[in-house]
């Protein structure tokens, strides 16, 4: 095993208006499960494959086991790469595809044996060792790409989307499997996905990436409720956040943020966690709210001060949670940010923010205790937990602290 180190490496290719990759400096530790997420297009993969040795580092330094390894070449690195598209090759047996690392290393007959035999037990591929991956499910095919990485006992595992190609239900149940042989073989691994849910429930730490750029690392938890700016706030979590434009109002030592026209008081320990926000009393600043952090018809005095009135549009009764679509008398707010992630889930999501913003519409998200009894054009009262708010400067898109 080993730690992996990038120092500000970048990657240009020839004829490009940017680079692929900027600057990037980021440490898997030994062992470490790390995630890079991000939309289609920004780096992510380019900088595993570079970590790889697939494609050359244009700047900066990668270190293996603490080894400089920017010239050498793939198979020198002790690594393994488990693709998207799984690359077995169709005319060998699972067995065959298994062993042919170990093979090209000239491993002994009997090693190879005892490692493709154990491997295959511990991924539940015993009784399909003589088959051909035509003959195989998607999961199994999937799990046939894991063993031929497992087999070579390598310093790290690096993983390029490998769940993509798997339907929805299997995708859950693998990604489980995945990450809890990791953890039972405790391997450096960084694993690529474009699925934020898939970083969120695997990842020991996620590395977010935009446009070439490293906007933040860290736990899950940590870049959920302590994002560093915009782009990472709307980015994770699901449903996303809820955005409003506000201004803030200072009465004494209190705070008021202006949500449509209903002042929400901000809790004294979102003030003590974000001294800067002071400064923006009297100023415009972008306000988050996870649905999540709203409760219906439970302000009273727990929460006074924290109410909105809300007219529900759509109720969706998901069994363990019900989330409450409502609208907000205020502008949707239409960054770059949320654009250029609009755009990254398909035409449809884009076209849909566009005429969301055309018509001034600013929807919100309420997830509910699934026992609430809310219907469609019912009048609520909704408390919001002020002390989780998100502040965000509107013009740099940074997280006010």
């Amino acid at each position: 095993m080993a730690d992996i180190e990038l120092s500000h490496v970048d990657k240009v290719y020839e004829g490009a208006e940017a680079p692929a990759v900027r600057d990037l400096s980021l440490k898997i530790a030994d062992g470490e499960f790390m995630v890079l997420v991000g939309p289609s297009g920004c780096g992510k993969t380019t900088a595993l494959r570079m970590v790889a040795g697939l494609e050359d580092i244009t700047e900066g330094e990668l270190r293996i086991g603490g080894r400089v390894v920017n010239d050498v070449p793939p198979q020198g690195r002790n690594i393994s790469f488990v693709f998207q598209n799984y690359a077995l090759f169709p005319h060998m047996t699972v067995y065959d595809n298994m062993a042919f690392g170990l093979k090209l290393a000239k491993v002994d007959k009997a090693t190879r044996d005892k490692r493709v035999r154990e491997t295959a037990r511990m991924l539940g591929l015993d009784e399909y060792l003589n088959r051909k991956p035509r003959a195989l499910s998607g999961g199994q095919r999937q799990r046939v790409a894991m063993g031929r990485a497992i087999v070579r006992e390598p310093q790290a595992y690096l993983m390029d989307e490998p769940l993509s190609n798997l339907d929805a239900k299997l995708r859950v149940s693998m990604r489980a499997e995945l990450a809890r042989l990791q953890r039972d073989l405790n391997v450096t691994t960084i694993y690529v996905t474009h699925d934020q849910t898939e970083a969120m429930t695997m990842g020991d730490r996620i590395a977010i990436i935009r446009r070439g750029q490293l906007q933040q690392a860290g736990a899950p938890t940590e870049l959920f409720y302590k994002p560093k700016n915009l782009f990472v706030a709307e980015f994770i979590g699901s449903p996303s956040i809820n955005l409003v434009e506000s201004s803030l109002r200072a009465d004494g030592d209190s705070l008021y943020a202006d949500v449509a026209g209903q002042p929400l008081l901000i809790d004294p320990e979102a003030l003590s966690e974000r001294p800067a926000l002071r400064g923006y009393a009297g100023k415009r600043l972008i306000i988050g709210i996870r649905p999540q952090d709203f409760e219906v018809g439970v302000a009273g005095t727990r929460r006074r001060g924290c109410q909105v009135e809300a007219k529900v549009e759509l109720v969706e009764a998901l069994g363990t949670e019900t989330n409450v679509h409502f609208c907000v008398n205020a502008p949707p707010v239409i960054t770059d940010e949320v654009l250029e992630l609009a755009a990254d889930l398909g035409k449809d999501e884009a076209t849909r923010v566009e005429r969301k913003a055309r018509a001034g519409r600013n929807e919100f998200i309420a997830r509910v205790d699934p026992k609430t009894q809310v219907r469609n054009g019912d009048t609520i009262t909704l408390a919001v937990d002020t002390a989780q708010m998100h502040f965000f400067d509107p013009e740099t898109g940074q997280a006010i602290r």
